[in-house]
């Protein structure tokens, strides 16, 4: 290939990165506009795992709108997340071989359904628990009144962070599948795997007690023993 036609190709990948990204910008855009709408729906979601009693207030007049458009934003890549996905795959799929781009294709519903069952567990499990603490530690000093973009801060990120993390057993046996991630290295891994859940959770987790890390750390584990078990079930089908 001649350095003329190596330009060609950088500037049509340049012009596919370009048209790609802007296309995944509208999208967010759309989809944040269309959550500022349902601002207070959202709101009254996010509140709800709360304790009843608790006090949300705002001390600074440009703190509510900032937490508005900042939950409006987060709220808005969530729903764009599949288009998102969607189109970082064609993106690379030219460099994909067919067999990888069937994989890539039936891992899309598990990404999806991980992520809701981490946003699902953190919003059930973990919030509750974690934000009682957090306002009741100290009480009997000082009564508490929490900023509205302090306690969303907090939700989101942990709605996000654990989300993010459920897709584990997905990466990993899609990475063994290809051949890149071995089911015996896992194995061999697994008591540092056990360490950095917990260093994993003290980082996620707003509060320092160990019940809360727990709660954290326990699916961690369970997730890293059924990737495992996972990647094993890929290579075992692999010459298939």
């Amino acid at each position: 290939m001649s350095s003329d036609e190596k330009k060609l190709s950088v500037l049509g990948h340049l012009g596919e990165v370009r048209q790609r990204l802007i296309k995944s910008v509208i999208a967010v855009v759309i989809t944040s506009t269309l959550s500022f709408i349902f601002f207070q729906q959202i709101f009254n979601v996010l509140i709800a795992p709360a304790p009843q009693d608790i006090t949300l207030i705002f001390i600074e007049m440009t703190e509510m709108i900032g937490t508005i458009m900042r939950v409006s934003l987060v709220s808005g890549i969530i729903l764009a997340m599949p288009y998102l996905t969607y189109q970082l795959i064609m993106f690379v799929s030219p460099a994909l071989t067919s067999k990888e781009k069937k994989y890539v294709y039936l891992i899309l519903p598990w990404i999806a359904l991980m992520f809701a069952a981490g946003v699902a567990f953190t919003y059930f499990i973990l919030i509750p628990p974690a934000t009682n603490f957090l306002i009741t530690f100290g009480s009997d000093i000082a009564s508490p009144q929490i900023k509205i973009g302090n306690y969303i801060s907090i939700v989101t990120r942990l709605l996000l962070a654990v989300g993010l993390v459920f897709e584990m057993p997905v990466v990993t046996t899609f990475l063994a599948r290809l051949g890149v991630l071995k089911p015996k290295w896992l194995s061999d891994k697994r008591k540092l795997a056990i360490i950095f859940a917990f260093i994993l959770a003290a980082i996620i987790t707003p509060t320092f007690d160990p019940i809360n890390q727990t709660l954290v750390a326990a699916p961690l584990i369970v997730l890293y023993e059924m990737s495992i078990w996972l990647a094993k079930l890929a290579q075992r089908r692999k010459p298939i």
